[in-house]
């Protein structure tokens, strides 16, 4: 298992890179995914999160976490299937977070920006693996293990 985590040098803030490792950990646990499997997590601030979602949503405005993912199942182009990557790791992409967004966010909910990371990360990682929230049932689903989550991540504190 290998979590790449990258911190925007202008993030002044003592973000823990080990937590935000045992956050996607205890995820994986949960989830009952193992094995050799790659993801990265990238914490950044407003205007590259903005950039990305304009270039690759069509969104031009900020948001609070996107997900990348490059999960190859069933997915097509040009009507040819992609393959697996050769060196057998299971690369589920990567989470980008706004960290003025989750401090604003941990501001509204009243708690603190460790569990608005946490949240967050925990958020974008069930993107990579497939939930979704467009439609209700999915959304309930994707809400329940977010709870489910974030019960077994201990020690984060409102």
């Amino acid at each position: 298992m290998e979590i790449n985590v990258f911190l925007d040098d202008k993030i002044n803030d003592n973000l823990d890179i080990s937590w935000l490792n045992y956050i996607v950990e205890q995820a994986f646990l949960t989830l009952g995914i193992s094995g050799d499997v790659e993801m990265g997590v990238v914490i950044t601030n407003q205007r590259k999160v903005q950039d990305l979602n304009k270039t690759y949503r069509g969104k031009d405005m900020p948001t609070d976490v996107l997900a990348f993912t490059l999960n190859t199942e069933n997915v097509e182009a040009d009507g040819l299937a992609f393959t697996d990557p050769p060196d057998g790791v299971r690369h589920l992409g990567e989470v980008i977070i706004n960290y003025s967004q989750a401090i604003t966010q941990a501001r509204e909910h009243q708690h603190s920006t460790k569990r608005e990371v946490t949240i967050l990360v925990i958020h974008g990682l069930l993107h990579l693996v497939g939930y979704d929230h467009i439609e209700d049932e999915p959304a309930q689903q994707m809400a329940d293990m977010e709870s489910v989550i974030l019960e077994n991540v201990s020690g984060v504190s409102d």
